[in-house]
């Protein structure tokens, strides 16, 4: 299974031709694409248009949806923690998506890799998880 980032969705959804695209269409078509709630909040506060609200929706029947249970929250804590006291001040979203790309089973498939997740891994952070 592997954790789609809202950035490759947006990517997907806006059909640009670039290769974040093809790799999101060949896990949907795999069915190992999966999204977690806050994944979806961030792309229901973006969505533009009537086809992508019409895709997305549709997309939500489809896609496996990650908790974020009592577990996940506890290493979104530790995240944020050990963010800080790297000196990094990270939105709690992307922490919380993070947190659930921090199962030992997910493999985040991200294209803003400057942003999400090279912060956490740029301060070794990643051991938090």
């Amino acid at each position: 299974m592997t954790l789609v980032d809202t950035s490759s969705w947006i990517e997907y959804l806006r059909q640009k031709d670039s290769p974040v695209t093809l790799r999101v269409q060949d896990l949907l078509l795999q069915g190992e694409a999966s999204w977690c709630d806050m994944t979806l909040v961030e792309l229901w506060n973006g969505a533009r248009g009537a086809r992508e609200k019409r895709e997305l929706a549709e997309l939500e029947k489809e896609i496996a949806l990650l908790p974020v249970n009592e577990g996940v929250w506890g290493v979104s804590r530790n995240l944020a923690r050990r963010c800080r006291e790297a000196g990094l001040t990270v939105p709690a979203a992307d922490i919380v998506i993070a947190a659930c790309a921090a199962k030992p089973v997910l493999i985040p498939e991200r294209l803003d890799s400057v942003s999400r997740f090279r912060r956490f891994r740029s301060a070794h952070i990643s051991e938090a998880c």
